[in-house]
This record gives C-alpha cells, structure tokens and sequence, in this order.
C-alpha cells in the first residue's frame, strides 16, 4: 500500500488535544486496509518522530435522517478506521504550523 494514502487526515477534537497534551498520543483518520505496522511508518516517514505505540479501532457508520417538504431522507455516514499513535517522550507532532 503507498504510503501517502495511509494517513487521510489528523483528527482535531477536545478529546484529541487533551491526549496530544497529556500523554503525547494523536489521533488520525487512516485507510480501513492499512495495518498497524504500515501506520507507524508511514507516521515516522511523515513527520519525523519515533512512534511507541499504534492503537486502532474501526468507527462504525452511523444513520442519518432530515426532514425535506417531499419527505424524511434516510441514508448512512461511511464507517472509518481510526489510529492513536503515541510518539517517544520529548517529541510531538505539529499539526498547525503548515496553515
């Protein structure tokens, strides 16, 4: 699998700053295919850091509905995979300083 299509995107929420804070674990939006092992290279070759440790966990779709003047739409949001990705102490990743 190439690398540039493991990583979609960092996931930034509350929740996602505090263990960034805390404990040096971020959080990223990653291909439902793509390993654990693909995913901590792919976040070393990135970013430049030493990852401990890859969590992940797949997020299931969840059903949406809303209200039009022709009826109720009913559909689904995509299910995704997620990966915490703790980095080696005394490093961090920065997200912001590429806007």
């Amino acid at each position: 699998m190439a690398k540039k299509n493991i990583l979609i995107k960092p996931i930034i929420t509350e929740k996602s700053e505090k263990l960034s804070a805390k404990r040096k674990t971020y959080c990223f939006k990653v291909d439902k295919k793509a390993n654990k092992i693909e995913i901590k290279n792919a976040v070393e070759e990135m970013f430049n850091v030493s990852v401990e440790s890859v969590n992940t966990m797949v997020v299931p779709g969840k059903a949406k509905s809303r209200n039009t003047k022709s009826g109720v739409l009913r559909g689904r949001k995509p299910s995704y995979k997620k990966a915490y990705v703790k980095v080696a102490e005394g490093e961090e990743i920065d997200f912001y300083t590429e806007l």
